[in-house]
């Protein structure tokens, strides 16, 4: 008897801890955008989200840019990444087929004011 009841509080115990880290991750869908367009020329634009479609990828893997850091236009604001979203990012852009326009899904939480990547799909129409 004290086994099972040992068992199913470690079995509660292990799911609770499975909750607890499901807790604070969030799903944002927009476009990948370096910092420095997206606090500089993409958030002077009256339309800021239309004009972070408009972003080239090209222009986003300049080195001057990545070395700015990366994130995404959603919701009508930007959220910068960590390193590893910043590395997740640029190799969703490069794989992407979609010179601009590219519409991706970042799923991850949010701490200090960075989004702490966890996965980025391209969501195709």
């Amino acid at each position: 008897m004290l086994k099972k009841f040992i068992f199913s509080l470690t079995a509660i115990m292990a799911l609770s801890l499975i909750a607890i880290a499901q807790e604070g991750k969030i799903t944002l869908t927009g476009h990948l955008v370096d910092k420095a367009c997206a606090t500089g020329k993409v958030a002077k634009q009256a339309d800021p989200q239309a004009a972070s479609a408009n972003e080239t990828k090209g222009c986003i893997l300049m080195d001057g840019c990545l070395k700015s850091g990366l994130g995404i236009y959603a919701d009508g604001k930007y959220t910068e990444f960590d390193p590893k979203g910043a590395a997740l990012a640029k190799a969703a852009l490069e794989k992407s087929k979609k010179d601009k326009g590219a519409t991706f899904q970042v799923t991850g939480k949010v701490t200090g004011g960075k989004m702490m990547v966890e996965d980025i799909k391209e969501v195709t129409e």
